[in-house]
């Protein structure tokens, strides 16, 4: 049993949002188009934009974060997951997959019908959670940052249906 909970985090929230981000960064700079250096760089004035534009979900375990997931508009009736990360003491206790449960029931409670990713090449653990959730890989590839060798993958799925129990978060 789990004692992590997954919360929409409110614009008012901000500060926590930097700091899980920047954890984020820190710990895995391979799996982000973004680097510490540029967004620890931000005034508070773009967290905060950024937080009331995003739709973004907080894991937390025992009240502490442990990680984070957001989801955009991206495009007619589709949104693109983004900014995915778990704490290395929370890999493998199922934060991951309420984070992705959150975001799918999400999307698909505003009758949106994709969600569509990005995964770095080589990250295998993502992928795999991922594919648990219906993910596909949909044949697109691009450079993780303008100018670097590393590469990642797209992927997506329908969002129709949610499975029973997936991704209820707590308010």
């Amino acid at each position: 049993m789990t004692d992590i909970t997954v919360r929409l985090l409110p614009p008012e929230d901000w500060r926590l949002y930097r700091s899980v981000r920047l954890a984020a960064l820190a710990d895995a700079p391979y799996a982000f188009c973004s680097t510490w250096s540029g967004e620890s760089a931000f005034p508070e004035e773009k967290w905060q934009e950024r937080l009331a534009g995003r739709n973004t979900f907080l894991a937390e375990d025992d009240g502490r974060p442990c990680g984070l997931v957001s989801v955009l508009p991206g495009g007619p009736r589709t949104a693109e997951l983004v900014s995915m990360w778990v704490a290395p003491g929370a890999r493998g206790r199922g934060a991951a997959d309420l984070l992705v449960g959150a975001a799918l029931a999400w999307a698909a409670g505003r009758d949106l019908t994709g969600l569509r990713l990005w995964v770095t090449e080589g990250n295998d653990p993502a992928e795999r959670l991922y594919e648990r959730h219906g993910f596909r890989r949909t044949g697109k590839v691009q450079s993780v940052r303008e100018g670097e060798d590393s590469r990642e993958f797209e992927m997506a799925r329908e969002t129709a249906a949610v499975p029973p129990g997936k991704g209820r978060a707590s308010r």
